[in-house]
């Protein structure tokens, strides 16, 4: 099969294009043709070398949807998405043809999403459930405010916190439609604080980390949780201390590294009636590209595209590259 591969950590021109034999699975295993395959940014970064549990050679990729082609006969044919954390990283990911995955991690694909569509929505959504569900436990009735709304994290908060019933406020630097509020500047907090007549917000969901750490404590109401997805140009902030306590909030860090294909699978179970009855909507899409324009695709991501950028391994190249 062919498959993109890590041979030496560097910038995305450092990827290969390689052929590999195909996968065969083994007992409790199953084999995915793998039809879209998104570029996340942590995909970036693993070619570039940034974790250390990846080892070489390695074929990247988290995200993925294909069809079922060997394994247990129930699932021959049938559709199927998942992600995870090991993907990619301590076993060889989404970028390629075929993919050995574990039986007990397959998930039918909902009927509502395309193949691209499904293989762009694992790891923005389940690290926006892992903070806001999991961990911070938000209820209907209670009040969200997602920071780094715009983003993929972001955005995926802010449907998930609506879906169940949350109102939400979006905090970013450039609006986020699907919010019921939206504020923006240095004063964060304090806009956050008059929009909910100075008692501030049961959750925030920070995919930002660093400099919106402080202001998004401050969010916080009494008893207030903070879910914390990120923190790419600072690692060290301040806090105060007393108010943290006076407060009584709750910090949750938040890994989907942490969770394997198995463990990433039961989320997008939960999530999946949410696509079924049209609550939750995948990403926009910016681009579907052949195996062959790898690398200037993990190059658009890198540089922050708008959208999600996919990978089709079935889809051949034209000879002019487009």
């Amino acid at each position: 099969m062919r498959a993109l591969q890590i041979q030496q950590f560097g910038p995305p021109s450092v990827l290969r294009l390689v052929e590999v034999p195909d996968p065969v699975p083994s007992p409790g295993n199953a084999v995915v043709q793998v039809t879209a395959a998104s570029i996340n940014p942590s995909d970036v970064v693993n070619v570039a070398g940034r974790f250390p549990q990846t080892t070489l050679p390695r074929v990247p990729g988290r995200d993925y949807a294909g069809t079922v082609i060997a394994g247990p006969a129930e699932w021959i044919g049938k559709r199927v998405w998942g992600s995870g954390g090991d993907t990619g990283f301590t076993r060889d990911g989404t970028h390629a043809e075929f993919l050995e995955v574990p039986v007990a991690s397959l998930t039918e694909t909902p009927s509502t999403l395309s193949d691209a569509e499904a293989a762009s929505i694992g790891v923005t959504f389940i690290a926006a459930w892992c903070g806001i569900i999991e961990y911070a436990h938000l209820a209907a009735g209670e009040t969200l405010a997602v920071i780094g709304a715009a983003g993929g994290v972001g955005s995926a908060g802010i449907q998930i916190g609506r879906s169940i019933g949350a109102k939400v406020f979006g905090v970013d630097r450039a609006p986020a439609s699907l919010a019921d509020a939206f504020v923006t500047g240095d004063n964060s907090a304090e806009q956050i604080r008059n929009l909910t007549h100075g008692r501030g917000v049961d959750v925030v969901l920070n995919a930002v980390g660093g400099p919106t750490f402080e202001p998004g404590l401050k969010m916080l109401a009494h008893h207030g949780r903070m879910a914390i997805l990120a923190s790419p140009a600072q690692r060290q902030v301040p806090i105060d201390v007393l108010d943290f306590y006076h407060n009584e909030s709750q910090m949750f860090g938040v890994d989907t590294l942490r969770r394997d294909l198995t463990a990433s699978a039961k989320i997008l179970r939960a999530l999946s009636p949410g696509f079924e009855n049209g609550s939750l909507k995948a990403p926009v899409i910016h681009s579907v590209v052949p195996l062959e324009q790898a690398v200037a695709a993990y190059t658009q991501v890198a540089e922050g595209a708008s959208g999600r950028v996919v990978l089709a391994p079935g889809l051949i190249a034209t000879r002019s590259g487009s």
